[in-house]
C-alpha cells in the first residue's frame, strides 16, 4: 500500500481508503473480518459519513487493540433521528451526534472532522457563522479532531470553503463524468442522464480550479463516488457511454492534484480487496488514457489528464508535472512561492525541451506539449 501526506495536516493516508457502504446492515462478525482485511492490506483512512448506531458500535468494537492505526474521517452534523439520517445544521444535536459518534467508536478523538454535506453557498454561510465552524474549531483546539474538514459536490461551494482557509480537508465526488458537469446545488444532476445526451468537451474549469487550489494551499482531498455509484463500472448505465474498469477510476482520482486517498465504496469483503488489488495493479491495468480518448459520449481535446503518456522525454522532463505545476501557476494568475519551489526541484525543467515532439505524437488527447513546456520556461524562468 502506498501512503500519501493529506494536505498540510501531517497525516499519511492510504491512497485506498473505506466508506461505509461495506459496513452498514452487517453483523459484527463481517464488520470485523473487514476491518481485518483493512489492516492486512493497509487501508488506514476510513469514511464515517453515515450515523447508523448498530454501524457505529460495530465499528468500535472491531477497532479495539487497533484503533491507532486508522485513520477516522468522522463527519460532524449527520445524526440518526426518529430512525433514520438526518442532516442537521442545529448545534445541540451536532455536538450530540458527535459525542455519541466518538462513544460508540469506543475512542476520545478522530483524525478528521468533516463537516458533513454542504453543497449551496447559503448552507455555507450558515456553517461558516452559525456556530458549526466555531465548534469543529473547538474540538480541534481540544484535541478531539486533528484537522477540520468539508464535504462537498459543488465546486463553487467547495472552492469558496478552501479559500476561506478554514478548511484542511475537502471530501469531494471525482470521477471523469463528474468533472464534465458545471457546478450546482442539486446533486442529483451529476448524474441525470439528460446532462450526458449531448457530447461533453473537457473538465469544468471550476472543477480544475478547485483541484489545483487545493494543490497549492495544501488541502488534502478525500475521494467520494469514484465509481459514480458504480455506474461507470457498467457498459449500460455509464453516463460515458461505455464501461471503466475499477482500477481506471482508482487511478484517475489518484492522479487528480491534491488528491491523497479514494474512499472505496467496498460493500462486502471481495470488493474491498478488489480495490486493495490496485496497488499491485499493472500499468497498463491502470491506464485510463486510451479507454477515454475512445469514450463516445466525452472528449478531452487539448486537456492535460496527467496520463503520463508523453513519457519518456529523451532529455528527462518530467511532462505531466511541469504541467501541472503551468496549470497551478495559471490558476492562480501568478507564480506563488510553494509552486515555484515545487518546480525548482523537478530534476528537468520545460526550458530543457528539444522540441522533438515525441510526446505530442504520444498524447491521446492532443495537448500542445512542446508550447507548453516553452511556456513553462517563461513562466518559471527556466
Amino acid at each position: 500500500m502506498e501512503y500519501r501526506q493529506l494536505g498540510k495536516t501531517g497525516l499519511l493516508v492510504s491512497e485506498i481508503g473505506m466508506g461505509c457502504e461495506g459496513f452498514v446492515d452487517k453483523p459484527y462478525a463481517q464488520v470485523e473480518k473487514l476491518v481485518d482485511a483493512m489492516e492486512a492490506g493497509g487501508v488506514n483512512c476510513i469514511d464515517l459519513y453515515t450515523p447508523n448506531p448498530e454501524f457505529r458500535s460495530n465499528l468500535g468494537r472491531a477497532l479495539r487493540g487497533r484503533r491507532e492505526k486508522f485513520v477516522l474521517q468522522a463527519h460532524l452534523c449527520t445524526i440518526w433521528k426518529d430512525g433514520q439520517y438526518k442532516r442537521t445544521r442545529d448545534l445541540a444535536e451536532v455536538k450530540e451526534g458527535f459525542s455519541d459518534q466518538l462513544r460508540r467508536l469506543e475512542t476520545d478523538h478522530a483524525e478528521i472532522g468533516m463537516i458533513h454535506y454542504v453543497d449551496s453557498l447559503a448552507d455555507w454561510e450558515t456553517v461558516r457563522t452559525g456556530g458549526v465552524l466555531d465548534y469543529a474549531r473547538e474540538l480541534k483546539a481540544q484535541g478531539v479532531i486533528r484537522a477540520i474538514g468539508l464535504s462537498s459536490h459543488n465546486p463553487e461551494v467547495a472552492l469558496a470553503a478552501v479559500n476561506s482557509g478554514a478548511i484542511e480537508v475537502l471530501m469531494f465526488s471525482i470521477n471523469p463524468c463528474y468533472d464534465l458537469q458545471p457546478a450546482g446545488e442539486d446533486v442529483e444532476q451529476l448524474w441525470n442522464e439528460k446532462n450526458y445526451e449531448q457530447p461533453l468537451v473537457n473538465m469544468a474549469p471550476q472543477r480544475q480550479a478547485l483541484y489545483e487550489t487545493c494543490q497549492r494551499l495544501g488541502v488534502g482531498i478525500t475521494v467520494m463516488k469514484a465509481f459514480g455509484g458504480g455506474n461507470l463500472l457498467s457498459a449500460e448505465l455509464s453516463p460515458a457511454g461505455k464501461a471503466l474498469t475499477l482500477c481506471q477510476c482508482l487511478h484517475y482520482a489518484l492522479t487528480r492534484p491534491g488528491v491523497a486517498s479514494v474512499m472505496s465504496g467496498a460493500r462486502n469483503l471481495e470488493e474491498l480487496k478488489t480495490s486493495i488489488a490496485y496497488e499491485t495493479a499493472t500499468e497498463e491495468e491502470r491506464d485510463y488514457a486510451a479507454a477515454f480518448a475512445a469514450l463516445p459520449k466525452i472528449s478531452w481535446v487539448g486537456h492535460c489528464m496527467y496520463c503520463g503518456h508523453c513519457a519518456p522525454c529523451p532529455v528527462g522532463i518530467d511532462v505531466a508535472g511541469v504541467t501541472k505545476f503551468l496549470n497551478l501557476a495559471r490558476a492562480q494568475g501568478e507564480l506563488p512561492e510553494t509552486v515555484r519551489e515545487h518546480y525548482a526541484v523537478l530534476p528537468h525543467h520545460g526550458g530543457e525541451c528539444i522540441s522533438c515532439g515525441a510526446c505530442e505524437k504520444r498524447c491521446p488527447f492532443g495537448v500542445p506539449v512542446m508550447e507548453n513546456m516553452r511556456r513553462a520556461a517563461e513562466v518559471f524562468g527556466s
